[in-house]
């Protein structure tokens, strides 16, 4: 296929749904966009690409695990009376591509039980006693709708999927006619890419801070089914360009240093004439130069805006976002899953999960019982109860230092920027609470409240001068945060100081034991795991503040010379990415 007739130009889109469709189960997509006819559309052509005999499984977040796994099949087991087991979804799917629906959505559990099939390569199930290890290589198309920062896929499952692709409004990914997607499945195997390929693809995920090993390699996946969909030999530059926009750009968790200019004073050219192939080979541009600006360029926004305030984006499980801590409950949320319990005015029967846990034992039942006319039998054992989660709301405690150094450096700032920010609060309907520290104490200026004109007046008399009693402002800031968790809220602590304690905890000045004092109430602080952010407000940034906001860990912003609007603004990016 060497020669072949290169395609028609594809976007970054268009591109993504090709390699897909040549190498499933190699790549796999994460489309990170919400319900919109752009997202059907790209869906739309993605099924046009595939081969017409390819399995598409649609998954939903709430999926069981013997429907995903296999296990009783049970309209079978009801007619026959005994166990009859049925094949999963990811044993059926072996050949074909599952798509995740609202994978933001997804379990941890669940996600974990797909990402071992993925790497195993099959499933495990029992059948009549014996148990089998079913074929399941099946490519993975999450769809994660978690557009505002609180919900994102399971970071296992994320890392497993080689292309992660935003959806921006407009756009219009229509399949490429000039595509032959069979052709390039089948020259997919003989593409090759050489040791400079691996180099650059390497080099410009360690200069983009990206940790795991899967990503070069996904990349090399990407580039290479790329080069198969052009009909090339070999991976070029344009492959490994694409494979870096696709692959490594969404995972960047810093940008990419300048290179330093050499130590050495260059040396004047050799005025002897070079033959044409050789000046062309030392004016080109290095691969890994071209990899790493092909990434940078195609960093998302959002991305960009958190790389530049120096904060790397957190993967993983997080209690604190914008909607606050999930907890259980039996009245409303989401679902999350069954258990066991007796049913009641205020609970919700899991009708199906109680018919399986109810369906192997109807036949002895069956001889057991008075009224055999009766189909189905259920006792209070197979009784399974829906279990829900619903956010709780978010309590923002305010902690503004107004001793006579932070007067004199950045308190009108502060003060400016955090009635801004009770504004964002006030719309995301979460309660808000302002504790000012000087002289020799911590007060509690407002307690937790939703009301917005009370907390500005509060604010606006917040009287400035003294010390600063910084231990005792953070022993409040526990005090109300644990306050708040007892009522089911989730707090979140947003400090601003200079660090400049001066003030022990007992109320005497000192510096030495006002420091001493502060870091021991950081780390108890630190102990309860809730989220925090320390923002420097003196003119230059503090060690002292660096130090304090380590050891309660929180998440550290110093911001020199900023207005109330620059400082609001960098705050709010700040706890939103926090999220």
């Amino acid at each position: 296929m060497s020669g072949g007739v290169p395609p028609s130009p594809m976007s970054d889109a268009q591109a993504a749904a090709a390699i897909f469709a040549v190498d499933p189960v190699g790549t796999g997509v994460l489309l990170r966009a919400g319900p919109s006819p752009a997202r059907d559309q790209w869906l739309a052509a993605l099924c046009a690409l595939c081969p017409a005999h390819t399995p598409l499984r649609r998954v939903p977040p709430g999926v069981p695990d013997d429907r995903l796994l296999g296990g009783l099949d049970l309209a079978a087991t009801l007619a026959a009376g005994r166990p009859i087991a049925e094949r999963g979804i990811l044993a059926a799917s072996d050949g074909g591509a599952l798509l995740l629906a609202m994978a933001d959505r997804l379990r941890p559990g669940t996600a974990a039980r797909i990402t071992a099939a993925m790497d195993a390569g099959e499933v495990a199930m029992q059948r009549d006693g014996i148990d089998l290890r079913l074929p399941s290589r099946f490519g993975v198309i999450a769809l994660d709708e978690g557009l505002a920062e609180d919900e994102r896929a399971p970071p296992a499952l994320a890392e497993r999927l080689a292309i992660h692709l935003t959806l921006e409004a407009g756009t219009l990914p229509s399949p490429d006619p000039g595509t032959a997607i069979d052709e390039a499945r089948a020259h997919l195997a003989s593409v090759t890419a050489d040791s400079q390929v691996l180099h650059a693809l390497c080099s410009a995920a360690a200069a983009l801070g990206i940790a795991s090993l899967r990503a070069p390699l996904q990349a090399v996946r990407v580039a290479r089914a790329a080069a198969a969909l052009a009909g090339r030999d070999r991976v070029d530059e344009a492959d490994v360009a694409l494979a870096a926009r696709l692959v490594l750009a969404p995972r960047a968790t810093r940008l990419p240093l300048p290179d330093e200019p050499p130590a050495h004073a260059p040396t004047a050219p050799d005025p002897s004439p070079l033959p044409d192939e050789q000046r062309a080979r030392e004016d080109a541009v290095p691969l890994k130069d071209v990899v790493l600006a092909a990434a940078r360029a195609a960093i998302p926004s959002a991305l960009l805006a958190a790389l530049r305030l120096g904060e790397a984006p957190r993967s993983g499980p997080r209690a604190d976002g914008k909607a606050g801590a999930q907890r259980r409950t039996v009245r409303r949320g989401r679902p999350a899953g069954t258990r066991l319990g007796t049913l009641r005015s205020d609970q919700r029967l899991a009708l199906v999960e109680t018919l399986r846990a109810a369906a192997p034992w109807q036949s002895l039942r069956r001889l057991e019982a008075a009224n055999a006319a009766r189909r189905v039998i259920v006792r209070r054992d197979d009784i399974r109860l829906v279990r829900l989660k619903a956010p709780s709301l978010t309590t923002t405690i305010f902690a503004v230092d107004a001793s006579g150094s932070a007067a004199l450096a950045r308190l009108a700032e502060a003060k400016g920027a955090v009635e801004l920010l009770l504004a964002d609060c006030y719309v995301r309907r979460d309660t808000v609470a302002l504790i000012a520290f000087r002289g020799r104490t911590a007060e509690l200026v407002l307690p937790p409240t939703g009301s917005l004109a009370r907390a500005r007046r509060c604010l606006a008399g917040l009287p400035g001068g003294g010390g600063t009693p910084l231990a005792a402002a953070l022993d409040m800031i526990e005090g109300v945060a644990d306050s708040v968790a007892r009522k089911g809220r989730t707090p979140i602590t947003v400090l601003l100081t200079d660090g400049r304690a001066n003030v022990a905890r007992d109320g005497t000045p000192g510096r030495p034991q006002a420091e001493q004092d502060a870091l021991d109430a950081a780390r108890r602080l630190r102990a309860s795991g809730r989220a925090c952010l320390l923002i420097d407000t003196a003119p230059r940034p503090q060690p002292t503040a660096e130090r304090i906001a380590r050891e309660m860990g929180a998440r550290y912003l110093a911001l020199p010379y900023a207005d109330a609007t620059a400082l609001s603004h960098a705050v709010r990016a700040d706890i939103e990415a926090s999220r």
